[in-house]
Parts: structure tokens; C-alpha cells; sequence
């Protein structure tokens, strides 16, 4: 069974702006299944779609199983078959060690920049770059599924 271990972060907008990055990743992903127990996810990037599925989470730790699937039955399925969607430029910073997917949101969600980090278990130590703020893993409204249906923009 796939298990992922994540943290989730805000991140300082001012910080960020000056951070040396990469090219980021376009993403579109939408939720056939989107409840508290249970997630299937269809992502489109510029050049790949994927189907991942995630059970719910127990700490910050859940089950998830993640296959690449062909781009345009990704493009189809995300249009004939998603309930609602997140759009978000996704940045890969490593640092000490680890990666660190910083996810600058678009659309409905604007304004709104989240770091995560995968982690090997729960207890493992890290350092967090100085862009990185407050720690919001156990804040449901953070996951991608949340802002799918109650996005950033109504929470002001």
C-alpha cells in the first residue's frame, strides 16, 4: 500500500518573491470523489494526466495510490467527469535534503501559496526554508480537495 506522510505550510509572500526557482509545473486537477474518508483526483500537467486516489487522513499520514495515465483521456475525464477543480503553478525547492513543492494557487484560490514536504515518517526532522511560515497540516481548508469546493477567496 502507497502512504503518504506530508506537512503542510503558508508561506511568506515577500520571502518567496525573492527565491531563485525553477520553471514551475501548470496543474488542473479535478475530484471525481472528494469526501473527508476518500479522494480521487485527476491531474493534467502540460505534458501528463494522472488518477490518484487517497484515503483519509490519519495524522498526517494516509493511504495513496498515484498512476500516469494517457494526456488525453486525462484532459476528457477532467472535463466530463470532475465535480470541481483547483488551478496552481508548482514550484520543486530543495533544501537540506528534502523537496519541497510550493504550490501558488490561481483562479479562485489567488493569494494563497502552500508549502509541503513528503516525508519518510512522521517524526522526521527538518529544516524549513525561510519562506516557509505557519504550519497548517491539521487545517482540512489547506488540502487541495477543500479548496476545491470552498476556495480562498471566500474565506475573507
Amino acid at each position: 500500500m502507497g502512504i503518504e506522510i506530508e506537512r503542510k505550510f503558508l508561506v511568506n509572500h515577500d520571502k518567496w518573491s525573492l527565491v531563485n526557482k525553477p520553471e514551475g509545473d501548470v496543474y488542473r486537477q479535478g475530484y471525481i470523489v472528494n469526501d473527508k474518508d476518500r479522494t480521487v483526483r485527476l491531474r493534467v500537467t502540460g505534458t501528463a494526466a494522472y488518477i490518484t486516489l487517497k484515503g483519509g487522513t490519519k495524522g498526517i499520514s494516509r493511504s495513496e495510490y498515484d498512476y500516469e495515465i494517457p494526456l488525453t483521456d486525462g484532459i476528457e475525464i477532467l472535463k466530463d467527469f470532475t465535480t470541481s477543480v483547483v488551478e496552481k503553478v508548482r514550484y520543486n525547492i530543495s533544501h537540506n535534503g528534502h523537496l519541497w513543492e510550493v504550490d501558488v494557487f490561481e483562479g479562485d484560490n489567488t493569494g494563497l501559496i502552500v508549502a509541503e514536504i513528503e516525508l519518510d515518517s512522521e517524526e522526521e526532522v527538518f529544516e524549513k526554508p525561510e519562506w516557509v511560515t505557519k504550519e497548517v497540516s491539521d487545517d482540512g481548508r489547506y488540502t487541495n480537495a477543500a479548496l476545491s469546493v470552498n476556495p480562498y477567496k471566500n474565506w475573507r
